[in-house]
């Protein structure tokens, strides 16, 4: 024997370890196969697609937002604004961002039954809507703000005065 031929032993461990490859793939197939098969039907049952769009009515297709829903029709903001318009920033790759954040934390927390009741706002979101009531009215609290500083006072929170303004529950 030479020093180039491989021993016996070494050879036949080798085919050993090899003949595991095909199931190996099989494996990792099948746990690929079921993730995309099950995520896809998780994102079809719960209308996933309509989060996509800035349709209002997408965000009551979970039964736990149905009275923000509600409230936010009969508010002042329910002819003028959508769930978006406030709760998402208004430039494209905030607004992806948040979206999937979001998307990503509430279908987590409704899918799992871990959430407040009644609903509460995030800091993150929180930050997002007040930004979006400066945006829209911008003259105003500008206004209110130059008030601020000139008393020497912080900037004042548009949300800590109109908690509920967007989900009214009042008539």
């Amino acid at each position: 024997m030479n020093r180039d031929t491989p021993k016996p032993k070494a050879a036949a461990k080798r085919k050993s370890y090899f003949a595991w490859i095909p199931l190996l793939y099989l494996i990792v197939s099948g746990l690929i196969g079921g993730t995309t098969g099950l995520g896809a039907y998780t994102f079809g049952y719960a209308k996933g697609s309509s989060y996509l769009t800035s349709d209002s009515a997408a965000c009551a297709n979970c039964h736990v937002m149905q009275n923000q829903y509600d409230a936010w029709i009969k508010s002042s903001h329910g002819k003028f604004a959508s769930c978006n318009d406030c709760h998402a920033p208004h430039d494209a790759a905030g607004k992806l961002y948040c979206k999937a954040r979001n998307g990503f934390f509430h279908s987590l927390a409704f899918t799992t039954g871990e959430f407040e009741e009644p609903i509460m706002i995030h800091q993150y979101n929180e930050q997002v809507v007040e930004a979006s009531c400066r945006d829209c009215h911008s003259q105003l609290s500008h206004e209110i703000d130059s008030l601020q500083t000139h008393a020497g006072k912080d900037a004042m929170s548009c949300i800590r005065c109109h908690p509920d303004v967007g989900h009214a529950t009042h008539k």
